[in-house]
């Protein structure tokens, strides 16, 4: 690996096995610090036997990933205070053999550039369709963008000019931390380089839904803090649950209530919304396809997309609800 002084920064919650792995794909001699909410699996006596730096991360004011990283980069600032680039992974993610020696340059070469990523896979993604669509939505273009995942090597300089990650967030963490990034003159890149290979674990509908619910909660909060500033990807994602999942369905209650009145209601108004809903899937299969999916997983995605609106529905409401009470919210945990 190249000469740049290093640091690796993992947060995990009783992610067992994984954790394990975790640990063994790490670079020797890289100072890492482990964050650990809240485990019962032994994940902590594991990193100490390791000679990992430990953190167990207080209950209060409440487990978040973004808190996690926080305290990983303060204590590893405060050990070594030469670090200049610090590599953030999920607990329940390997990293590559050779991701750190493709990404230092990167950050080395370019001083503007605060973040770099690669591909982040999936480790089962023919386990089932939700790991399908997990390893899809890792594969972002490369070159210059908007976000990066949880996984990432970035500078040091750059997270501390921004204060690093928004603590209080439950998702969605790592879009407004690199929206605050931009906003200062720093660029995010994803290289075409392997980076992580990860195991979401979803084979079940139950624990897919409440991931797309968290999503729908991570979008509707990075708009309503961040307005029309807020990333245009997850603006976009909203107004298109807002269409589907609202709009269309409320349309179709009125065309039922109206109905009573008008019997043509009753079969227009629906057909009209199911129509939109098969010209949709039709889009979205195609769309696939065009992407090189097969035909089984085009079609298994493009259902899937389709009901995450009414997931993303029950996590906005979920977000609206806590903030008009102002209640703190909570983790909305998959695994």
């Amino acid at each position: 690996m190249t000469g740049a002084r290093v640091g690796i920064v993992v947060i995990g919650r009783n992610e067992g096995e994984r954790f394990r792995a975790c640990l063994d794909s790490l670079p020797a001699g890289l100072p890492v610090v482990y964050v650990d909410s809240g485990s019962t699996d032994g994940s902590v006596a594991l990193a100490q036997s390791r000679g990992v730096h430990v953190v167990e991360l207080p209950v209060t004011p409440g487990f978040t990933a973004a808190r996690a990283r926080n305290a990983g980069f303060d204590l590893l600032l405060r050990d070594y205070g030469d670090i200049e680039f610090v590599q953030m992974i999920d607990g329940d993610c390997t990293v590559d053999h050779g991701w750190l020696d493709a990404a230092v340059p990167f950050l080395a070469e370019d001083e503007r550039l605060a973040v770099v990523f690669g591909r982040r896979r999936e480790r089962f993604p023919h386990n089932s369709l939700y790991n399908a669509q997990c390893d899809q939505e890792w594969d972002v273009p490369v070159g210059e963008v908007r976000s990066c995942g949880g996984d990432a090597l970035m500078r040091v300089a750059a997270l501390r000019e921004v204060d690093g990650y928004t603590a209080d967030l439950i998702a969605g963490e790592e879009p407004d931390l690199c929206l605050r990034l931009r906003a200062r003159g720093w660029h995010i890149r994803r290289i075409n380089a392997e980076m992580t290979l990860h195991d979401a674990n979803i084979l079940r509908f139950g624990i897919w839904w409440k991931r797309a619910k968290r999503a729908g909660h991570a979008y509707a909060e990075h708009v309503w803090r961040h307005g029309r500033s807020a990333d245009p990807d997850w603006i976009r994602a909203l107004a298109s649950m807002l269409v589907w999942a609202v709009l269309l369905p409320g349309l179709a209650v009125f065309a039922l209530v109206v109905g009573l009145a008008w019997s043509m209601c009753w079969f227009v108004v629906p057909a009209m919304i199911i129509a939109l809903a098969a010209v949709q899937y039709g889009r979205l299969v195609r769309q696939g396809l065009s992407k090189g999916h097969v035909s089984r997983y085009a079609r298994g995605n493009a259902r899937l997309l389709l009901i995450a609106k009414f997931a993303h529905l029950a996590g906005m409401l979920a977000f609206l609800a806590n903030h008009a009470r102002r209640k703190r919210h909570t983790l909305i945990e998959y695994k």
